[in-house]
């Protein structure tokens, strides 16, 4: 499916779906159809603007996550601000019992996207402006005026609180398109060489995300990793036999094998990205389960939070680590003519990143949901692959790390070592209350 015809659905999906309110035509569930239609444009928005790398696409997310809650919160005493409870995020201390949830989150996610989009293409900026008119104005019509003007002014305080948050974090400016300008090799046989014959790539990717600044995990004590394997040249190590894992694995991929490596590969700027994937996970689970829209803005503010600090203490690791891809291992080691089935990306190996961040996902997730939760993954369908059934979030996480082992792009250890980290990531966001 073309960009231009995925923003053409994502733009019109509030007018596609209305026929649905026919079964909850009230406005709780107008505002849960916000909620969701603005992500799904946020989807759209990732694949088209060129600097959302995976860590970049999981910190807008995590602050859009944070606005949504926010401004319901603003409204329901019941609601719990997370203020005081992320990272040097103060209360709003702002109050409008009486504004309407769905102009309200329209206003705030509006305002959002258009900031933390701000540079993104011609195409993405029509997509937004698009978005925020036609469905202002269809949420406006049976307001008066009073309410209107309230509901607009909350959506817009509260971002403009969250917002002026996020702009302190270390993370905001991405220049290069995120790859480093100035970037020394390291001296070890065991550091990361670039894996891409693009000239930009022959520097790695975001080598000072590990400082910015988390949500939910304590910014002094980020969850790390343990030691990788030493690195060994010698048939019959540790290491060189995780490598001879990954060459003798990829020699001998099954069908489904291979189905499951392009389902999780998830590249920028032809998906939503790692992230994107989760996301995409439970808005299909918000319809199909018809969630309130406080459950579901909790549920995106903690599957925000996570992956955005799964990104934080991975790429932390990684160049700490600084350890080499599996491609550049078997190329010197074991087989010079050797392929991975997917693109090598071009950072450090150890851990996954996409392992970290599914793990830290399925963990808020199971927090909500329940750790026996069914559901289907429908986010590739508009690629041409197939849903894939699981029945449980752990079980999708454990498959999306396998996944980077089928693609040839990690050794088993740094998927291992992912999950783990991951789980410790998870377990920050799941403790965040979100009920007064």
């Amino acid at each position: 499916m073309t960009l231009d015809r995925r923003l053409f659905l994502a733009t019109g999906l509030c007018a596609l779906t209305r026929p649905a309110f026919a079964r909850d035509p009230g406005r709780e569930a107008l505002a849960r159809e916000v909620l969701v239609t603005w992500h799904r444009l946020v989807l759209e928005l990732v694949r088209h603007t060129a600097t959302y790398s995976p860590p970049v696409a999981a910190r807008a997310f995590g602050y859009l996550g944070v606005v949504a809650h926010e401004t319901l919160a603003a409204m329901d005493p019941a609601l719990r601000s997370l203020g005081g409870q992320l990272n040097g995020l103060a209360r709003p201390h702002v109050s409008e019992p009486q504004a309407d949830k769905a102009l309200a989150l329209h206003s705030a996610l509006s305002d959002a996207a258009g900031v933390l989009f701000g540079n993104t293409g011609p195409m993405g900026q029509r997509a937004h402006g698009t978005m925020t008119a036609r469905l202002g104005a269809d949420l406006a019509t049976e307001l008066d005026h009073e309410t209107r003007t309230r509901s607009a002014a909350l959506g817009q305080r509260i971002t403009a609180h969250v917002l002026d948050w996020a702009a302190g974090d270390g993370g905001a400016e991405v220049a290069n398109m995120g790859f480093a300008l100035d970037y020394t090799a390291g001296p070890r046989p065991e550091d990361w060489q670039p894996t891409s014959l693009i000239r930009q790539q022959q520097a790695p990717l975001l080598p000072d995300w590990g400082r910015v600044r988390p949500f939910a995990m304590p910014a002094d004590a980020i969850c790390g990793v343990a030691l990788p394997p030493a690195y060994d040249t010698q048939p019959g190590s540790e290491f060189h036999s995780a490598a001879l894992e990954v060459h003798e694995v990829t020699a001998r991929l099954t069908e489904e094998q291979k189905l499951i490596a392009r389902f999780w590969a998830d590249p920028p700027m032809l998906s939503p990205t790692p992230p994107g994937h989760w996301i995409a996970i439970l808005l299909d689970i918000a319809d199909r389960d018809d969630l309130p829209v406080e459950t579901l803005a909790a549920a995106l503010a903690r599957l925000g939070a996570a992956q955005a600090d799964a990104f934080i203490a991975c790429w932390d690791a990684k160049y700490r680590y600084n350890l080499l891809r599996p491609v550049t291992y078997i190329r010197h080691h074991i087989d010079p003519d050797w392929t991975p089935l997917i693109e090598t990306p071009p950072f450090p190996e150890y851990p996954s990143g996409h392992s970290t961040q599914s793990s830290a996902s399925a963990t808020a997730l199971s927090a909500i949901f329940g750790e026996d939760f069914a559901f289907e993954d429908r986010t590739h369908l508009g690629d041409g692959l197939p849903a894939r059934h699981f029945p449980s979030f752990r079980a999708a996480s454990e498959e999306a790390a396998m996944s980077r082992l089928y693609g040839g792009i990690h050794y088993r250890f740094g998927n291992e070592a992912g999950l783990a980290q991951g789980r410790c990531v998870g377990a920050y966001a799941a403790a965040l209350e979100m009920r007064a």
